[in-house]
């Protein structure tokens, strides 16, 4: 579970559920829907990440990564998105989102973790992102001084300043996806959901990330199985208002 102790003292105070979160952000899309799913009530503190709202000493007070979505439990800080929702279901557990395979369910989550800075943000900066968010040299200096995790500092060595993606960079990502969703393809055969007939947190770990890279360009023509599951999952209501009403359309971010 990724509990972290804040500097940022003020959020300890707070009552309930508190979710600091960006309408973009895919990893914020899937809290959102969770939240929906279990028909909790939430506070918003929407960071809005073209304006830079991440990069303030109060915000690395409260998320030590500068990074969304970060809940806050009665003053408990929870940060990662799949640890989030996983912390959900547990700790508010009706209606379940678990699969009778938990191990399984859990494993889908864990990738979707694991290649979100190797292959999602990359793909996501390279085709999309990194010109509508490029920093100031005041704001590359202030983030700089905040940031201390290595893997993303690597990551914003690639777009800081001049700096751009490069083909090749583009190119690992893009294999990774297309293994990922490989196995996600033949996951969903005969199957409505990935886990199987129920929808499970492992659906909503991997939305979100097929609908911000369907913005980006990326074509799921080769995944018949994972376009089908498109269909179903967006006529959901925790899709529609978790993804659609902070942002309707990826594509025009």
């Amino acid at each position: 579970m990724a509990v972290v102790i804040p500097t940022n003292k003020s959020v300890e105070s707070l009552q309930g559920l508190h979710l600091y979160h960006g309408a973009i952000s895919n990893c914020s899309m899937r809290v959102r829907m969770t939240l929906i799913e279990k028909g909790l009530d939430w506070t918003s503190h929407h960071i809005d990440l073209k304006k830079k709202e991440n990069i303030t000493d109060e915000y690395f007070g409260i998320n030590p990564n500068g990074l969304v979505p970060t809940l806050v439990d009665n003053g408990v800080v929870h940060i990662e998105s799949n640890e989030i929702i996983d912390y959900l279901d547990e700790t508010y557990p009706e209606p379940s989102l678990r699969a009778s395979k938990n191990a399984e369910m859990m494993e889908w989550l864990r990738l979707a973790g694991s290649i979100h800075v190797p292959a999602i943000k990359p793909y996501v900066y390279a085709t999309k992102m990194a010109n509508k968010i490029k920093k100031s040299a005041e704001e590359e200096a202030k983030y700089a001084a905040l940031q201390t995790n290595d893997e993303l500092k690597e990551f914003h060595e690639k777009h800081k300043g001049v700096n751009q993606f490069t083909d090749d960079d583009l190119a690992k990502s893009e294999a990774i996806l297309a293994e990922c969703f490989g196995k996600l393809e033949k996951a969903l055969a005969g199957n409505q959901w990935i886990m199987g007939d129920k929808y499970t947190l492992a659906d909503i770990s991997w939305i979100p990330v097929h609908f911000v890279l369907v913005g980006c360009g990326y074509s799921f023509d080769p995944y018949p199985n994972i376009v089908r599951w498109a269909e179903d999952f967006r006529a959901k209501p925790s899709f529609q208002e978790g993804v659609l009403k902070w942002c309707p359309d990826f594509s025009e971010v």
